[in-house]
């Protein structure tokens, strides 16, 4: 879908980023939480695996390997070693201060929308010093979608398929980076209106797409 109004609300131009595997990546802080939930609570746990489905709430991983009753206790204790164990063990992606800098040099917001609960996602930001102008925590896929819409956001950029959703639910369009689990071609056929490598593209395409 081109870009027939990429200045969004009458407030201007609004973007919206994803944060895990889009802006940041928490690979590797992550799965030094899960490997330390197994060796507490003595349940085996494939890090590298749960690292590979980055996008959906905390709750969705912990049910794959705790029963469901566990599952509220486990997110409790990953979140208490969350600050600690992945916070510094995360970096951001190639092209992340270049996108975010061109945002801004438009004129525009830079709205991060993460499944991740707001104070870890904030605590990345701070870390990283990434320029972002708002930050909305604990929303996925059509969830986000709801916040794009009520910000006016006209693009939203992610690496999942339920970021594709999240624009379709807020008539913006959807650019898909392929730094996540999801090939090019997943990404176009789930609905993405752009796919772009990574980050490094963005600027050029909303130059392109703002000119158009």
């Amino acid at each position: 879908m081109a870009v027939d109004d990429a200045s969004g609300s009458a407030g201007g131009l609004v973007v919206g980023f994803d944060l895990d595997m889009t802006l940041i990546d928490s690979r590797p802080g992550i799965a030094a939480v899960w490997d330390a939930v197994a060796a507490k609570t003595g349940v085996p746990i494939d890090s590298e695996l749960a690292v590979s489905r980055l996008g959906p709430p905390l709750a969705h991983e912990a049910a794959q390997w705790f029963p469901q009753h566990e599952v509220p206790g486990i997110v409790t204790m990953y979140r208490e070693m969350y600050p600690e164990l992945a916070v510094h063990a995360s970096d951001h992606l190639p092209g992340v201060v270049d996108a975010l800098a061109a945002v801004h040099r438009a004129g525009g917001r830079v709205l991060v929308i993460t499944a991740k609960n707001e104070p870890h996602a904030q605590l990345h930001l701070d870390h990283l010093g990434l320029a972002v102008d708002e930050l909305v925590g604990g929303a996925w896929a059509e969830e986000k979608g709801e916040v794009l819409r009520e910000r006016g956001a006209s693009i939203y950029v992610g690496d999942h398929l339920g970021d594709v959703r999240a624009a379709k639910v807020a008539a913006a369009t959807s650019v898909a980076v392929t730094t996540g689990p999801y090939s090019a071609e997943e990404l176009s056929a789930a609905g993405a209106d752009v796919v772009l490598r990574d980050l490094t593209e963005f600027p050029g395409w909303l130059a392109a797409s703002l000119a158009a």
